[in-house]
């Protein structure tokens, strides 16, 4: 092979690579678009998530239903705007209160044509079983949708994951609670509860995030919350 002939195939080489970076680079982005914070690393504390805001795309998600079928948000063909509620799972207190509270405003949220789906990190079977028999009979018949991101895909694509601590884990192994397959147990991940008001254009309207796991967004205000989205239509 002669020396203009070694300088063609490493110049094409050199081109074939640069074109295959080039590409993936685009694939990187268009992730990122599409599924908010995808490509970005799971926060090490909750103090340090960095969640989407008010203006940004909402991103594209899979969850599954309690029966395990696959539910996927796609906030560009919604036909409805929506409200999506993350907590940490039935284990918790402060997220069976916050469930318990908000059955006074659910409906009327529902009236004004406004979805609501509770993204929990608990396994599809646990969505109901694992919250505490009371708050199980204050949300009976409401037709509350709990959905398990039990992958922690939603979470992180909202840029609300964070490691949870090993001591967090072996203290809910010890109380006996199940969370086998959670998104806890499995990806050593946990969603720093929070609310996304998602418009009918797949905007995000309204985000709220809390690192502190015992302060919630009351009901009042997600009705409040609610009724504004409706009225900017």
């Amino acid at each position: 092979m002669s020396i203009f002939a070694t300088v063609q195939f490493n110049d094409r080489a050199t081109v074939i690579s640069l074109l295959s970076t080039v590409l993936v680079l685009s694939l990187l982005c268009s992730m990122s678009v599409q599924y908010g914070h995808a490509d970005t690393p799971v926060a090490t504390t909750a103090e340090e998530i960095q969640p989407l805001v008010a203006g940004d795309v909402a991103p594209r998600f899979a969850v599954e239903t309690v029966d395990h079928e696959p539910f996927v948000f796609e906030p560009r063909k919604l036909d409805r705007p929506a409200l999506l509620i993350s907590f940490r799972g039935g284990w918790c207190p402060y997220c069976n209160m916050h469930l318990s509270e908000l059955r006074h405003v659910i409906g009327d949220i529902d009236a004004l044509g406004v979805d609501v789906l509770f993204l929990s990190g608990d396994r599809p079977e646990l969505l109901y079983r694992s919250l505490n028999e009371e708050t199980q009979q204050d949300i009976a018949g409401l037709d509350y949708q709990l959905l398990s991101d039990a992958d922690a895909q939603a979470a992180i694509a909202f840029g609300i994951a964070f490691k949870a601590p090993q001591k967090a884990i072996d203290r809910r192994v010890e109380k006996g609670d199940d969370i086998t397959d959670s998104s806890m147990a499995v990806h050593g991940v946990l969603p720093v509860p929070s609310v996304f008001a998602v418009d009918k254009d797949g905007k995000i309207a309204f985000a709220y995030s809390n690192a502190d796991y015992k302060e919630r967004l009351p009901a009042d205000q997600l009705l409040a919350v609610a009724k504004g989205m409706v009225a900017a239509q």
